[in-house]
């Protein structure tokens, strides 16, 4: 673990390699699981916002849960997620085929809304924890994930290379670079 700003963060998304293997795993971690996504604040309002964009993109299923526990809900431990189909689904997956997908990444897609979707989502298979004076970032390594480890170590693609674009939309620009800085220092080591 390292210091960075006011985040703890493992080593682990330095050392370990991961590449997203959807025609493996068939978007498990959007179905698989005993929660919804974790939300921000923030990102509750975003969701009550763009839930009639994004309406059209979803199950009907997925619709039934929205209107029937609201575009978010609070999880047994008090969290804030997104609900679930039946305590399984995101109540925002679509399928391709037997591919699991977020309906909301979708509208984004088609330029419908600017929200790509949460980011703990966009983030995995890092998850942040905020306490009060610092954010924990650490892998979280799931056996569903096995193929996207397997082809991360073919590809040679560390885990904060491969979540990029999610680390600087959480942490910003600056962050990154720094952890761009550990990362090379460690490698050099």
């Amino acid at each position: 673990m390292f210091q960075l700003g006011k985040t703890i963060v493992s080593e682990d998304i330095l050392e370990k390699e991961f590449v997203c293997n959807l025609s493996a795993c068939k978007g498990a971690c959007c179905v698989d699981g005993d929660a919804g996504a974790p939300l921000n604040e923030a990102e509750t309002k975003i969701l009550e916002e763009i839930y009639p964009k994004v309406k059209p993109f979803l199950r009907k299923e997925g619709i039934e849960a929205i209107e029937a526990q609201g575009a978010w809900v609070k999880g047994t431990d008090g969290d804030l997620e997104t609900p679930l189909i039946d305590n399984k689904d995101c109540a925002y997956v679509i399928f391709d085929g037997k591919t699991a997908l977020c309906g909301i990444e979708q509208a984004y897609n088609q330029g419908i809304v600017d929200w790509k979707k949460p980011v703990s989502c966009h983030l995995y298979p890092i998850r942040v924890k905020d306490f009060t004076e610092f954010a924990a970032v650490n892998y979280d390594r799931w056996d569903i994930c096995d193929d996207a480890c397997s082809l991360g170590k073919e590809l040679e693609v560390p885990v904060y290379k491969f979540v990029k674009e999610a680390l600087i939309r959480r942490f910003g620009e600056d962050w990154y670079l720094e952890l761009e800085k550990v990362a090379q220092e460690l490698k050099n080591s």
